[in-house]
C-alpha cells in the first residue's frame, strides 16, 4: 500500500472519529419531553450504531485498498518475471549467434585455405607439367580432389551451422562435416607437398 493511500485512510478515520464524538456529546436539554426517555437508550444507542457502521465502512475501505495494492504488486511482479524471461531468452539467442559466427568463421577459413591450396597445386603442376613424373601427377590429382572435397564439405558444414541458429533445440556446431573438412584439407595439402617432392 502506498503512502498516499495510508494518509487518505488515516484522514477518513479521523473524520469518522470526530463525527462519532459529536454524536456522543450530551445533547442540550430540551424543554419538552421526558428527559429520562432521551438518556435511557435513545442517543447513546444511536451513536453506538453509527459508530459501528462507520467502523465497518472504514474497515471495508482499508481492506479494499489493501486488496487493490496487493493486486497491483502481483501484476508488477508478473511483469518483472516476464521481462526477466525475455532478457534471458535474448541472452541465449545472442550467445547462440556468437557461437555460430565463430564456427562459420572457422569453416570459411578452412574453405579459403582449401581453395588457395587447390589453386596453388594446379599452378605448380602446370609449371612442372613437362618435368613431373606419372607418380607426381597422380598424387597431385589426388591432392586436388581432396582439396575440392574439403571445400565442398566446409560449405555443407556452414549450411548446417546456419540452420542450427534458427532451431533453438539444436546445438550450434558443424558436427562431423566440420571435422571431415579439416582432415580433407590436411590430406590434400600433404598430397600437394608430396607431389612436389616426387
Amino acid at each position: 500500500m502506498n503512502f498516499a493511500g495510508l494518509l487518505k485512510a488515516f484522514d477518513t478515520i479521523v473524520v469518522l472519529r470526530d463525527a462519532a464524538r459529536r454524536f456522543k456529546a450530551p445533547a442540550p436539554p430540551q424543554p419538552t419531553g421526558d428527559p429520562t426517555a432521551m438518556t435511557a437508550g435513545g442517543p447513546t444507542a444511536l451513536s453506538g450504531a453509527i459508530e459501528a457502521r462507520l467502523t465497518g465502512v472504514v474497515v471495508a475501505a482499508l481492506k479494499e485498498a489493501f486488496d487493490r495494492d496487493h493486486a497491483r504488486l502481483e501484476l508488477e511482479r508478473a511483469q518483472l518475471d516476464e521481462q526477466r524471461r525475455r532478457a534471458e531468452e535474448s541472452l541465449r539467442a545472442e550467445l547462440r549467434r556468437q557461437a555460430a559466427d565463430r564456427e562459420v568463421g572457422r569453416l570459411r577459413l578452412i574453405a579459403a585455405t582449401a581453395l588457395g591450396g587447390w589453386v596453388a597445386a594446379v599452378a605448380l603442376m602446370v609449371v612442372r607439367l613437362g618435368d613431373a613424373s606419372i607418380a607426381s601427377r597422380g598424387v597431385s590429382v589426388v591432392g586436388w580432389l581432396l582439396l575440392l572435397a574439403a571445400l565442398g564439405t566446409a560449405f555443407m558444414a556452414q549450411g548446417r551451422v546456419s540452420a542450427s541458429v534458427t532451431d533453438n533445440t539444436a546445438t550450434v556446431e558443424a558436427g562431423q562435416a566440420g571435422m571431415i573438412a579439416l582432415w580433407l584439407l590436411i590430406a590434400g595439402l600433404a598430397c600437394a607437398a608430396i607431389a612436389l617432392l616426387l
